[in-house]
């Protein structure tokens, strides 16, 4: 009669009991770390740091599990070369989670030390890529190591094979060096306005491996390789300041009293500058120069201060509105461009 063998059961079921033991501990210390995050997003002073708990996310139980099985591993019975192999199982997958988990906190600490200095480095998808691709090659070569397998000739195959790829790939990591410059030197930063020679203008997204991201006005992507912006000349309407000045060109007719024209002009300038609140804390004050005698009247310039490149076009869109308004109120006659065959004859 078949007999029930308490002690092979028990030596079967250990294993699964342990290993299920471990992922139920690690649920539940990922829900009670879950909490803290919680905890931390509604601490509007916190609120920043907890992404530092995200990193956590699936590492807790992954060690939990792996601590719990190299506690019990002598009590299973394995064979010797079984004991081995699962002992060198659990430290990769160790080694393997910890470089996942460096890896993350190093890109939420670098993305948190990039907030709160404006003079650091600026996270981008290269810089990000970056950071993963070095911690990962480190933990490679740690887990490499730690089995046992000699790293030194394997640095010497990259090292020779590198020299080869480069050759294949030298369009690629031209603009990928391209890349690391233009993160490097801060001259383009994700938000800033940028306008090429060629009179590509727009937003910076992001600077990728090859290309850079930039959205115009209109919402389109422009796809821009990075080598090309670092060969080319470009104007950056905010590295330094993104408060900048702005004109609005018009012409008056001979016959309006200048002085008339200037008070009129410079009070709602000003008024137009105090109602866009970023403009009004720069202290700016608006000016006007009159410029040139024209053949059909006296051309002046309003000279208005924007702290974004898109807002001027908003500012001057109320500014000649209202301008008009005025002028008509107050009988002061703008001039029009002499139609063809109207303009004197030289």
């Amino acid at each position: 009669m078949w007999s029930l063998n308490w002690q092979s059961v028990l030596g079967f079921a250990l294993p699964f009991a342990v290993v299920i033991g471990g992922l139920l501990i690690g649920f539940f210390l990922e829900r009670w770390l879950g909490r803290l995050k919680r905890r931390f997003e509604g601490d509007n002073s916190l609120a920043r740091y907890a992404v530092i708990f995200k990193s956590f996310q699936g590492v807790v139980a992954a060690w939990v599990c792996v601590a719990a099985v190299a506690l019990f591993l002598p009590l299973f019975n394995f064979p010797h070369r079984l004991s081995v192999l699962t002992g060198k199982i659990l430290l990769v997958i160790a080694l393997a989670t910890g470089t996942i988990l460096v890896s993350r906190l190093a890109v939420n600490l670098i993305r948190l030390y990039s907030f709160d200095d404006e003079t650091s480095v600026s996270l981008t998808s290269l810089f990000e890529s970056l950071t993963r691709v070095v911690v990962f090659t480190i933990g490679t070569l740690i887990i490499f190591q730690s089995l046992g397998i000699k790293i030194t000739a394997l640095l010497t195959a990259l090292g020779i094979g590198s020299l080869s790829i480069g050759l294949a790939f030298q369009n690629t990591l031209s603009n990928l060096i391209s890349g690391i410059n233009i993160i490097i030197s801060r001259k383009v930063r994700p938000g800033d306005y940028i306008q090429l020679a060629d009179g590509i203008e727009g937003y910076v997204e992001d600077v990728e491996l090859k290309y850079t991201v930039i959205k115009d006005i209109y919402c389109n992507r422009i796809i821009i390789p990075n080598a090309k912006i670092i060969d080319s000349s470009f104007r950056n309407y905010t590295l330094v300041d993104p408060f900048f000045l702005f004109p609005v060109k018009l012409v008056v007719e001979y016959e309006n009293d200048l002085e008339l024209v200037e008070k009129v002009t410079l009070k709602l300038a000003q008024k137009l500058q105090e109602s866009f609140s970023n403009s009004k804390e720069q202290g700016f004050h608006p000016f006007i120069t009159y410029e040139k005698f024209e053949y059909w009247g006296i051309r002046l310039t309003v000279y208005l201060g924007a702290t974004d490149y898109f807002q001027q076009h908003i500012m001057a869109h109320e500014f000649i509105k209202a301008l008009h308004r005025e002028y008509r109120k107050m009988g002061i006659k703008m001039a029009r461009p002499p139609l063809v065959g109207e303009e004197p004859e030289s």
